[in-house]
């Protein structure tokens, strides 16, 4: 009698136990939703060609502006430089179309292009939604090494690039160290970050080496993006930003050109003739690339930003956000670039009913369209100004629902159970406790760590707890347990004796 017992509870504890796999792990393909037509695609990449030719870029540094025309753009006779049509086509054949970001831990790395998708992080918050007070404070550097090690433990975000701004950093040297130092102590997924200045990029890359395991070790197999802004809306390069890309590129540091226009500002209120403006600054981001370094790896990072009209804020959320950066990510996949897009950037300053609308809109549209990196998907909060512990796992939980379903169902004679339906209806009546029950459940269902499931009694009884309060208990569970050293001893004490790595 013992042992039957014991089997039964043996059982039911299997059966309760998560699926030993995760059901629809990240890198789902995406393309489902498809807001633009073709002849839309079409159009829209015509008039971004047009802007190009006829209106052509402003302020092209020197060094730019002559490998540019060495490659055939055009001098306009008003210090606006032409990248004709050939130029860009021939720019688009040439550009990777795939390619990995390695994780340090190769078994974290991940393949860009096609219509896979994986999200991840960006944005520069210069506040954090405080643990104790639940109101934001100045981020710190403190703030950045803990949402690394958190993020290190969430399944569903694919790559980590800086959330944060460490404003007790004294200087822009100093922050980028230390930025780069967090980012190898914390994970050994992909990683980005940012070069506040080209001249930093060559010692940074000392720091990599150490953390990669010797000189040159990091140009093999880099683990390091870069995000970049070489493009200033409207129309005209940034010299300091298009320094850094060339000193990322010479140092074989994959980069995100990051376009950020904002409608009815800095690109047209129009939704078709912002797409088409922003297309034409990214293509120019990506001439720039493929003219200093052909097939170098680059995510076409057309990132339709919205501001409210009647205030001149900057609006994360939205429907605008929402059909705007599935279209980028649609235009992108349609021209055949391993595209990034911005979404999940909700306005909302508490964690509330706002923020779930908000980012689940947001980054499902994204997903679908097949935008191949979604940024600033995990933490973000109040319009990218801060970042937020708990928002962390619980955008990872949203991600697994969005995974799953990108990946939809899949139609096979097993799946369609005819011999499974033949047998509970002759049988028991129903299904549980079927072998074809079991598998599916082990096989294709997500079953949430955060969301409440529970009868209201129950709900009342073990608390009345809301999603905020079982994200704050895992994110106090991870922060104390998972204590990630992902440099040894000996990387540590070397990367200190070099650089002024903050205490």
């Amino acid at each position: 009698m013992n042992k039957i017992r014991s089997g039964r509870k043996a059982r039911l504890a299997h059966r309760a136990a998560p699926p030993p796999i995760n059901p629809a792990a990240p890198g789902q393909r995406g393309g489902q939703y498809r807001p633009l037509s073709d002849s839309d695609c079409q159009n829209i990449y015509n008039a971004a060609v047009r802007l190009l030719s006829e209106l052509g870029m402003g302020e092209v540094p020197k060094r730019l502006w002559d490998d540019l025309t060495a490659a055939g753009a055009v001098d306009l006779g008003n210090d606006r430089l032409s990248l004709p049509p050939a130029l860009i086509e021939d720019c688009i054949d040439k550009a990777a179309k795939t390619f990995p970001l390695h994780g340090r831990d190769p078994n974290r790395t991940i393949e860009v292009g096609g219509d896979r998708v994986y999200f991840g992080t960006g944005g520069a918050a210069v506040n954090t939604l405080d643990r104790s007070t639940g109101l934001y404070r100045p981020s710190t550097l403190q703030d950045l090494h803990d949402f690394t090690r958190l993020q290190d433990a969430l399944d569903n975000v694919a790559w980590f690039t800086r959330c944060c701004i460490a404003t007790d950093m004294t200087s822009e040297w100093d922050l980028d160290v230390n930025t780069a130092y967090a980012l190898m102590r914390g994970t050994t997924k992909p990683v980005a970050t940012a070069f506040t200045l080209a001249n930093h990029v060559a010692p940074l890359v000392q720091l990599f080496d150490i953390a990669a395991g010797g000189d040159g070790e990091f140009a093999k197999r880099p683990f390091v993006k870069a995000h970049i802004s070489p493009v200033i809306s409207p129309m005209r390069f940034g010299e300091d930003a298009v320094d850094v890309t060339y000193a990322c590129l010479e140092h074989n540091i994959p980069v995100s050109c990051i376009t950020a226009a904002q409608a009815g500002a800095t690109a047209p209120a129009t939704l078709a003739g912002f797409l088409a403006m922003s297309l034409a600054e990214t293509l120019a981001s990506l001439v720039m690339v493929n003219v200093i370094k052909p097939g170098h790896p680059m995510i076409f990072s057309n990132w339709p930003l919205v501001i409210d009209l009647r205030t001149g804020a900057f609006a994360g959320g939205g429907g605008e956000t929402t059909v705007l950066n599935a279209a980028s990510a649609q235009l992108s996949n349609w021209i055949g670039l391993p595209s990034g897009v911005a979404s999940s950037m909700t306005d909302a300053k508490a964690i509330d009913a706002q923020y779930g609308a908000e980012k689940a809109m947001t980054s499902l549209a994204a997903a679908l369209a097949g935008g191949n990196l979604i940024y600033e998907s995990s933490g973000m909060t109040a319009s990218l100004l801060g970042a937020s512990f708990e928002a962390f796992v619980l955008d990872d939980e949203m991600h697994a629902m969005t995974y799953r379903a990108l990946r939809g169902i899949e139609v096979t004679e097993d799946n369609l159970g005819f011999d499974a339906i033949c047998g509970a209806v002759l049988g028991d009546g129903h299904f549980l406790g079927s072998d074809h029950t079991y598998q599916a459940m082990e096989r294709d269902y997500h079953y949430p760590s955060l969301a409440d499931r529970e009868q209201p009694q129950t709900w009342a009884d073990t608390g009345a707890q809301t999603a905020f309060d079982r994200a704050k208990t895992r994110v106090d569970h991870i922060l104390a347990t998972h204590q990630p050293e992902h440099l040894s001893a000996d990387q540590d004490a070397k990367i200190r004796a070099a650089f002024p790595i903050a205490p």
